[in-house]
């Protein structure tokens, strides 16, 4: 049957098929394409499984210009009848009877070739890194994940709330934000009098940026809707080129009034358990491949936050059991002292051998509006531990009291005229809420075993690399 008659299944239902001997039209990459002068064998991929379909094709039937021309890259049509595979590895596999040519692949330019390429190259070639199987298993996995994040707080009757990209708040204080501007960068206009950007003449009115969290729009919708739930692109200036940094990524940050810390580790352990649990039952042919291929230990990993409840301990239990190791730590370990990676490793994979949630540390290392406790040292913080990763999520119970937080607000040399919308939500109905942060790139690089942050976003955005 000609190729424009036929309607095209995908390669993953196609292998899947029981139906042998009927005819069917399939359309892909050539991945690899071997033979002799009578016959080929076309592996043929459209990104719909990890799993190729074998074309094969009498090389007697076509124009031998055609045949040539199927090289890897390619993109072609392919009817024919599909039958049990003679050879081994599938089960069923395509005899070709009607093969088109939609795109032409030069061999000789083509960056992807039959060899192992380093992730660094296909990094400068993210246009076309889609194309290999790593990479195919991956964002595979992400949309999975992206969808399996929607469910599960849709399931649990959570509000998608979409908080904005443009903002003129600083949550985390740090400073370290991407400036958005419709100035001319040639003749900006400044005040006379102290030589600084007038920036009510600009496009807001006032000094914007793009969003480092929807933290506080999000706590507003919380505090109105009961829960709700952020994900979306966040952005962070920050000159780091380390494998786990991005200055562009995504977040997902729930928020829930009348939750307390311990009702906040409570949804944290459940909401990653159920991640995990779904990528396994849904991704299991791209994780059986990226544990062979990337990461012999992923499988194991992931069974191991499964299978075990969290350990929930203080940050100054923490730091007591670090010191009591005896070792020689990268970074100095001390009470006040925020906790590295090579720290919170150590935590999970040698001591507690548990993921583990830590909670209660010093405020001073920590975001104005976490809720004080009452040593007015510490604060209700509480970070996810993971095993070959560490951080993973990072959340608090907030600060609910107006004049706790106006102090606190004072005391990090905030704003607060900026930050009036916000403090009004303790003015007007104030009520115990609490929220996290899983940053999706983190969670990314646990689930599929992937070593470097830039592989497991479509277009990674870091200091000096904007391409594509």
């Amino acid at each position: 049957m000609k190729i424009e008659l036929m309607k095209r299944i995908k390669v993953k239902e196609a292998l899947a098929s029981h139906e042998t001997g009927t005819d069917i039209l399939v359309k892909g990459w050539v991945r690899t394409k071997r033979g002799n002068k009578n016959i080929s064998f076309i592996a043929l991929n459209d990104g719909s499984t990890i799993n190729n379909i074998q074309i094969v094709t009498d090389t007697q039937t076509f124009d031998e210009n055609l045949i040539k021309d199927i090289t890897t890259g390619a993109c072609i049509a392919v009817s024919g009848k599909l039958v049990e595979s003679q050879g081994q590895g599938q089960k069923v596999e395509i005899i070709a009877s009607d093969i088109e040519l939609y795109g032409k692949c030069d061999a000789e330019t083509y960056p992807l070739q039959k060899k192992g390429h380093s992730m660094e190259f296909l990094r400068e070639n993210a246009h076309l890194r889609f194309r290999t199987n790593t990479f195919g298993a991956v964002f595979r996995i992400r949309h999975s994940m992206a969808y399996a994040i929607h469910k599960y707080f849709n399931d649990k009757g959570f509000y998608y709330l979409h908080t904005p990209i443009i903002t003129a708040s600083d949550c985390e204080g740090a400073g370290e934000m991407f400036r958005v501007t419709a100035f001319d960068l040639k003749n900006v206009p400044v005040i006379p009098e102290t030589g600084k950007v007038d920036f009510k003449s600009d496009f807001y009115g006032k000094e914007t940026h793009l969003t480092v969290s929807g933290q506080l729009e999000g706590e507003l919708g919380a505090l109105a809707l009961g829960e709700i739930y952020t994900f979306g692109p966040t952005f962070r200036a920050e000159n780091s080129n380390t494998p786990r940094h991005l200055s562009e990524f995504w977040m997902i940050e729930p928020e829930m009034a009348f939750y307390n810390i311990t009702d906040n580790m409570d949804l944290a352990e459940d909401f990653v358990k159920y991640l995990i649990r779904y990528a396994i039952e849904n991704c299991s042919e791209d994780l059986e491949f990226l544990n062979s291929m990337i990461d012999k230990g992923l499988i194991e990993r992931l069974n191991f936050v499964l299978n075990n409840s969290f350990i929930r301990a203080t940050y100054t239990e923490a730091v007591e059991i670090l010191i009591a190791a005896g070792r020689k730590w990268e970074y100095p370990v001390a009470w006040g002292r925020d906790l590295q990676a090579e720290h919170e490793r150590y935590l999970v994979e040698e001591h507690f051998k548990q993921p583990v949630i830590l909670t209660n540390y010093p405020k001073d290392i920590k975001a104005f509006y976490m809720k004080q406790n009452d040593d007015r040292k510490t604060v209700k913080a509480m970070d996810v531990l993971f095993p070959g990763i560490g951080e993973i999520i990072g959340g608090s119970q907030r600060e609910e009291n107006i004049d706790r937080l106006l102090a606190r607000i004072k005391e990090m040399k905030l704003p607060e005229k900026d930050l009036w919308w916000y403090i009004d939500t303790r003015r007007f109905g104030s009520a115990p809420h609490s929220g996290f942060g899983l940053g999706f790139e983190r969670l990314m690089l646990f689930v599929t075993g992937m070593s470097n942050i830039r592989d497991v976003i479509p277009f990674p955005r870091t200091p000096k690399n904007a391409e594509f």
